[in-house]
């Protein structure tokens, strides 16, 4: 494939109906865990001005992936996103580039599909009630998530403040969901919590409960938490990425848990889930998942082809 030229975030999007990446994700995690995918801890470079550039590579049998994204935090005060990057595609045979895809577009997307396939393994049922910790880009993917695949769904949104949350909730009033703003508490009925900060200090610290799960999707540094250590050690605790999370998952690392008794999205596919216990899904995310969307884009992109 020659001439190749990076897909708009609109275009990539259009590669990742939902439903689809949850299945590519679900067969990733099922290869990562056999050891059939290659894919080394993120590395870290340092930038100009506190920006950082992550390098995730990934492969398996039948492609290969490096995703480079850029995080400058400074970018907002020139009008820029602060997020940018691709994702490269090859051909594990030959070696040859395929695709190149918009690198924040696959980065929301396969994040909200994770949580979306936690959800699917880790209830009993569909949810009605769902509160929504964040109001920033990957809060924004999640609903975009909810609404394909829960149209109607109630979401309760907490921020920082309630003129950030009213903001927020205007700005996504076309989506099929019932958006209202958070209390200081969650509500009662809330059947799932995703958390999507960057923050250094729990926002959720409510004694974990058999009737609700939580999802912890923004501390993937030592360093931030968004679960204090009550709902943690109360869990029955799963991770995305076991290899990962011992390094990233603050939330986890702070709260000093038994690695011993963390299980993974793969186990949670094949194991009986025990339903009378709390759950704790933690996503620190890895390039498994990058591979998994690129999966998806070629056969979704072949699909079409046809």
């Amino acid at each position: 494939m020659q001439n190749l030229s990076v897909l708009s975030p609109q275009q990539t999007a259009e590669l990742l109906p939902y439903n689809a990446l949850c299945e590519d994700i679900a067969q990733a995690a099922r290869d990562y865990q056999a050891g059939q995918i290659h894919c080394p801890e993120r590395q870290v470079l340092p930038l100009q001005d506190s920006a950082v550039l992550l390098s995730m590579p990934a492969t398996t049998h039948d492609i290969g992936i490096h995703k480079l994204v850029n995080v400058c935090p400074g970018n907002q005060r020139i009008g820029l996103p602060t997020i940018q990057g691709i994702v490269s595609v090859y051909d594990a045979a030959s070696g040859s580039p395929r695709l190149l895809l918009d690198g924040p577009t696959v980065t929301a997307r396969r994040t909200a599909a994770v949580t979306l396939l936690a959800m699917r393994r880790l209830l009993p049922a569909a949810p009605g009630h769902i509160a929504v910790f964040g109001c920033g880009k990957q809060t924004s993917a999640h609903l975009e998530a909810f609404a394909d695949q829960y149209p109607g769904m109630r979401v309760d949104v907490h921020g920082r403040s309630q003129q950030q949350v009213r903001d927020f909730i205007e700005r996504h009033r076309a989506l099929p969901l019932q958006l209202l703003a958070g209390g200081q508490a969650v509500d009662d009925a809330a059947e799932v919590v995703v958390t999507l900060t960057t923050s250094k200090t729990p926002v959720y610290t409510q004694a974990a409960q058999a009737n609700r799960l939580l999802v912890g999707v923004g501390a993937f540094k030592p360093d931030m938490v968004e679960y204090g250590a009550t709902p943690v050690h109360g869990s029955t605790i799963y991770i995305d990425d076991t290899i990962g999370a011992r390094h990233e998952a603050g939330d986890l690392i702070q709260a000093g848990i038994d690695w011993n008794t963390v299980q993974s999205l793969a186990d949670a596919g094949v194991a009986p889930i025990d339903f009378t216990r709390p759950r704790l899904f933690k996503s620190v995310g890895t390039g498994a998942w990058d591979l998994a969307a690129a999966r998806c884009a070629l056969r979704v992109l072949g699909k079409g082809a046809g």
